[in-house]
């Protein structure tokens, strides 16, 4: 079973929204960037969530058949980056999500808006 990028982003917005993840942004890398299709940015409130949001995404995105290329960040949980190929996942700490503030380095990405 293979997934597409488009619906592995919708699966690692939904995972990381069961977990309570907050201010998840998705932003569409298509035709800015070849590094991937898409960015999910999100955080957690303590180390524990950062690793219980990251947990359940990679566990939902390999149900589905996606292979992870890898992941950084477990151990310490204040930035932990998930590779699924096409989406890459940033899960950070919230106090570290405001000092990286990668959101502004991709200023000309578009949000993905989902219903």
């Amino acid at each position: 079973m293979t997934i597409n990028s488009d619906q592995l982003v919708q699966l690692t917005v939904a995972a990381a929204e069961d977990k309570k993840a907050g201010n998840i942004v998705a932003l569409n890398l298509k035709e800015i960037s070849l590094v991937a299709d898409y960015f999910v940015i999100c955080h957690g409130n303590s180390d524990t969530q950062v690793q219980a949001i990251a947990t359940e995404i990679r566990k939902r995105a390999e149900e589905k058949g996606a292979r992870l290329r890898g992941l950084e960040g477990m151990d310490t949980a204040r930035w932990v980056l998930i590779d699924l190929g096409d989406v890459v996942v940033h899960v950070f700490h919230r106090d570290e999500r405001d000092y990286y503030n990668i959101e502004r380095l991709w200023s000309d990405a578009k949000v993905v808006e989902f219903a």
